[in-house]
């Protein structure tokens, strides 16, 4: 639900075949305006419909109504075929063989729609164009055609049954989605135990991922980006051979990660010193609850209202959005984060919003409920990855050296 978009973009790039080294693009110029509907004012190009979905989404699950322009901003990037590209920046022009569709933002995109209501068509036409670039082991890759791997198997997971399908029964040559994913889980001995990879490495291997598991977790509880708490079930690690068991071992996975380091995950860029992953850790605090692991949960949402603040106001809305669902998979109140309002600060990212629940109406009471708990595409992994956006758009999906 972060940024976990990176890594899912560096792996796309052997599907798109780029036969040249990427290079990161120049930051835009000052005077560069962006669409007044957007929401964030940094270049849109990679993470546009991502960010704009999470934005809308989180706004949704607080009681706040969206601009309308922003909600038709989103709509109109979809095309014909129901797919949804990063970004584009001229909508009016029709969608063709050269515009990269992704399952990522087609997901979040299907989640957001689906949520703010009245948005039937759109939501069916992005689910059958999911449907359609389904891999034949039940998963889907970043892009059409790309290798499953745990992150986009996981958002579509979200984006089906946002709309009331049954990922068991979105199958491909009789695998689901769920066959995919229990094949990406690793075992309960050695390093790693009960993790969830982000993809097998070229010898077939798998290495543990702690966003990967996040995200695999939720996915195979069939949830999205937002959930309630849940109750837990299941203690010890056992072979995965149901999504509910694999859910389990992913949670104890990142209970113990999570332990390791006061609470948060850490994430690096080679040759540099692990640094905490904000993003990373708000998608394992969603995993956690959404799994009845409250303790944990408790510990680490507490750990991002003391030290998130200054990574969410130079990430952007989709940080803010992340926090807004760690704390209401948990139980605890957006408007009073560590001293900070998750939910004005997000809605100052972009246009104001037509209605916001006030203080004393039942959705903030519902709210409040604890104080706790609470590439060639992406080049610029390499900037974001060290300020640790996660999951939900999220960057470091393929942190092989994260624990």
């Amino acid at each position: 639900m972060n940024v976990r978009r990176s890594a899912a973009v560096l792996a796309a790039v052997a599907v798109i075949g780029a036969a040249t080294p990427a290079v990161a693009e120049p930051s835009p110029s000052p005077s560069q305006a962006f669409p007044s509907a957007l929401y964030g004012d940094k270049d849109p190009k990679f993470d546009g419909v991502w960010r704009q979905s999470l934005a809308l989404l989180a706004q949704d699950t607080v009681g706040v109504r969206p601009a309308p322009k922003s909600v038709e901003w989103l709509a109109r990037q979809q095309c014909a075929d129901g797919g949804f590209a990063a970004y584009r920046a001229d909508p009016t022009t029709a969608c063709d063989a050269k515009t990269m569709l992704d399952t990522n933002a087609t997901s979040a995109a299907v989640q957001a729609l689906a949520a703010l209501g009245g948005h039937d068509t759109a939501t069916d036409k992005a689910v059958g164009w999911l449907k359609s670039v389904q891999n034949q082991d039940g998963g889907w890759g970043y892009a059409p055609g790309g290798a499953s791997d745990t992150n986009s198997t996981s958002v579509v997971i979200g984006a089906l049954t946002a709309v009331g399908e049954k990922p068991d029964r979105v199958e491909k040559d009789g695998r689901s989605p769920y066959d995919a994913l229990l094949k990406l889980t690793l075992g309960c001995d050695g390093d790693g135990a009960g993790a969830f990879a982000f993809q097998p490495d070229k010898k077939g291997e798998l290495a543990a991922n702690a966003d990967a598991t996040a995200a695999g977790v939720l996915g195979s509880l069939g949830e999205g980006m937002v959930v309630k708490p849940g109750k837990k079930s299941g203690q010890a690690c056992a072979k995965a051979g149901t999504p509910e068991q694999a859910a389990s071992n992913g949670a104890a996975y990142l209970t113990s990660a999570l332990a390791k380091d006061d609470g948060h995950l850490t994430s690096a860029l080679a040759g540099s010193d692990p640094q905490p992953d904000y993003g990373n850790t708000a998608d394992a605090v969603v995993a956690l609850a959404a799994r009845g692991e409250t303790a944990q949960a408790e510990k680490s949402l507490r750990w991002l209202e003391k030290n998130s603040a200054t990574w969410a106001a130079q990430s952007g809305p989709a940080a803010y959005a992340q926090l807004i669902f760690a704390a209401h998979a948990t139980g605890a109140n957006p408007r009073a984060f560590g001293g900070a309002d998750l939910v004005k600060q997000l809605n100052a990212t972009g246009p104001a919003p037509r209605t916001a629940a006030k203080a004393g109406t039942a959705e903030e009471k519902s709210d409040s409920g604890s104080d706790f708990f609470g590439v060639w595409w992406y080049v610029g992994v390499c900037l974001v990855a060290g300020a640790g956006i996660g999951f939900l758009f999220s960057g470091g999906r393929r942190k092989k050296q994260q624990p």
